[in-house]
């Protein structure tokens, strides 16, 4: 399951993807735009910033902006950074213990190919694709 931190890092990227053109924009003015407290943005772009994906600046006219063009950006990466890994059962993270029963177990098909379906789609969507307007159903 993706958090809160994890969806509103994606959102604090769009915006400023959305409203950046280049220029440092204040936190103040994103937490507002996206309707979420300032002091838990201050956590999720300390995150950003030192996995590289976002700069930041102080004093006026500071504030965070894109390290990147927004198509240069997967979903997955921002996901990954804030959430952590994005396997779908502990047994197929990184760097865990191989699973004792993996030879044996009937279910371990079924979410390899679960984890493959979401690693793609995630590392496959770029934030540009959701700069687009959404379309209705």
């Amino acid at each position: 399951m993706i958090s809160t931190r994890g969806r509103y890092a994606v959102r604090v990227m769009l915006d400023l993807a959305r409203n950046g053109n280049g220029r440092y924009i204040a936190l103040k003015d994103i937490a507002a735009r996206q309707e979420i407290s300032k002091k838990y943005l201050e956590i999720i772009v300390k995150e950003l910033v030192d996995g590289g994906l976002l700069a930041g600046a102080s004093g006026k006219g500071g504030g965070y902006k894109l390290c990147r063009k927004p198509e240069e950006y997967s979903i997955g990466e921002i996901l990954e950074l804030t959430e952590g890994s994005l396997a779908t059962v502990a047994c197929l993270a990184e760097g865990v213990a191989p699973c004792p029963r993996a030879g044996q177990c009937q279910t371990l098909p079924l979410w390899t190919e679960f984890d493959r379906l979401t690693h793609e789609f995630f590392f496959s969507k770029r934030l540009s694709d959701l700069l687009q307007p959404p379309t209705s159903a």
